[in-house]
């Protein structure tokens, strides 16, 4: 569907795309899924490959090194538990667009007792509320999922699959993928999409931020924010014993450090999301 369509659908339908437009009447509910499914293809997309490995955790363990239980990181070169935002913006990256010096990491994956480091990682950008977005400002930190999970987390929030196109159902356990061309095993983990515009953290690195519903952010956290799905990929195929440096295969969790060039982070966001553009992985210029 074309961006002038999908602008005219969200703008008719709620408030609108300048980032000076004074809010309208938003749809009523039973338009939301409609207005909605007009933004799905609405995102710019991060590819970054492996960086590290180690047991440091600049959220949860700020400054005390070896602390954590082991993750797996890409994105920034030089996450470790002193990282600040200056050290990270002083750093190089993994990720295609030079601007993307943002941290990633989640728990390192153990298949068979041996530690897998991922291929790469994918990461969507995307607009999932009704309202425009602000970018995430610098030093931005948040969690997603849930590190002590010893059952099924919501899919909405994490779960497993294989590659694309290769028609095995998100799980919440690691599925044996096929060993066929263009398989392999993939781990999501999706952040909210919502903050309480005040915060750049939370004692638990949640409280901070919210789902969305339906398109609408909750009360007290009014600010729409960019949506994050971090998606790993591990060269693995078929049955194997699997389990998350945090424990099990239920406890998949991600955290993010915003550490991007901010000019770019928000130059993407107001082109691509706000301006309602499927910009996918290209560089947008």
């Amino acid at each position: 569907m074309g961006v002038a369509l999908v602008a005219g659908l969200v703008a008719a339908a709620v408030a609108t795309l300048a980032p000076t437009a004074v809010a309208q009447k938003e749809p009523g509910k039973s338009d939301r899924p409609t207005v909605l499914r007009r933004l799905q293809g609405v995102n710019f997309i991060g590819n970054c490959t492996f960086s590290h490995r180690n047991t440091d955790d600049p959220i949860v363990f700020a400054n005390t090194p070896g602390a954590s239980h082991d993750h797996s990181f890409v994105g920034n070169r030089t996450t470790n538990a002193f990282s600040t935002v200056d050290s990270l913006l002083g750093g190089s990256t993994t990720c295609r667009r030079s601007g993307e010096t943002a941290a990633y990491w989640m728990p390192t994956l153990y298949v068979d007792g041996n530690a897998v480091a991922p291929t790469g990682a994918t990461i969507y950008y995307r607009r999932k509320t009704l309202q425009q977005v602000q970018a995430t400002p610098p030093g931005f930190k948040m969690i997603a999922g849930d590190a002590k999970a010893t059952g099924p987390q919501r899919k909405q929030v994490t779960f497993w699959n294989c590659g694309v196109m290769v028609g095995v159902p998100p799980s919440s356990t690691p599925p044996a993928c096929p060993d066929t061309r263009g398989s392999f095993l993939r781990l999501h983990v999706t952040f909210p999409a919502c903050w309480n515009g005040v915060s750049l953290d939370s004692p638990d690195h949640k409280q901070h931020v919210a789902y969305q519903v339906t398109g609408r952010c909750p009360a007290g956290y009014d600010v729409a924010i960019p949506q994050i799905s971090l998606i790993y990929r591990y060269p693995v195929t078929g049955q194997h014993s699997f389990e998350l440096a945090s424990g099990g295969v239920y406890s998949a969790h991600a955290d993010f450090f915003n550490s991007w060039n901010q000019a770019e982070l928000e130059r993407l966001t107001q082109f691509c999301l706000n301006g309602l553009r499927h910009c996918g992985n290209r560089l947008v210029r």
